[in-house]
């Protein structure tokens, strides 16, 4: 475990250094959307998550692959560029992003949960943006890429009982369109932050949409951490 808490740092860490042949990290969700992460079930399914190493710019590729519960085949991988600070840009055609990867991926930037490493305890505020065009749950339809400003507040709550290293963290923020139809959404989180392997490990994001306009104006993101390089 050591080990992959090593090759997980050195991935993220790198800037500066031209692409090219590297060890990829490979890490494995179970998630749920609109209900709880879970193995089956209606709205539930993996999203597998390979680090692929770093830009030239200091971001680092990373490929986000979701496989709905019941579905023969997987979903076309999505490939962005992560920053440290949470920054994604999906820049490719077809700029693409699903529902668990908007959540996860800015998560995975390697100065996100920087405040942790001196206080489990520490609270901080952060700003990050999304380029992607958002695949509204399991529709699969694409919409237009468009910038994504999200605004958080974070407070740690410390070591969870019975679950170390695991550290809570619960946050609140919104998310506002920059572009088309300037939407907003609000965003509650639970975060259970994995210190040793710099990922989080259980996630928890209820976004509600601004102005509500149906009972679909809010949906929940689930996300559980079942393997990092074929191991937990």
């Amino acid at each position: 475990m050591k080990r992959i808490a090593s090759l997980l740092i050195a991935l993220l860490a790198l800037s500066g250094v031209s692409a090219g042949p590297a060890p990829h990290l490979h890490l494995v969700y179970e998630f749920g959307y609109n209900t709880k992460a879970a193995s089956a079930g209606q709205g539930t399914g993996t999203t597998t998550v390979d680090i692929l190493g770093p830009a030239k710019d200091g971001g680092v590729m990373i490929s986000g692959t979701d496989y709905w519960w019941n579905t023969a085949r997987p979903r076309a991988a999505n490939t962005c560029e992560v920053y440290p600070n949470g920054n994604v840009n999906c820049a490719e055609r077809p700029y693409a992003i699903s529902p668990m990867q908007l959540t996860l991926f800015p998560m995975l930037g390697h100065s996100y949960f920087k405040a942790l490493d001196a206080n489990a305890k520490a609270t901080w505020t952060h700003t990050f943006t999304v380029y992607a065009a958002v695949i509204p749950g399991g529709s699969g339809s694409l919409g237009t890429p468009n910038t994504w400003k999200s605004t958080y507040s974070y407070v740690g709550k410390g070591a969870i009982p019975d679950s170390s290293p695991l550290v809570l963290v619960q946050a609140h923020g919104r998310l506002a369109q920059q572009g088309g139809n300037h939407l907003k959404a609000d965003s509650k989180q639970r975060i259970a932050y994995d210190p040793v392997h710099k990922v989080p490990a259980v996630i928890s994001d209820v976004r509600t949409y601004v102005p509500q306009t149906s009972v679909y104006s809010n949906a929940l993101v689930s996300l559980q951490l079942t393997k990092i390089n074929g191991k937990l």
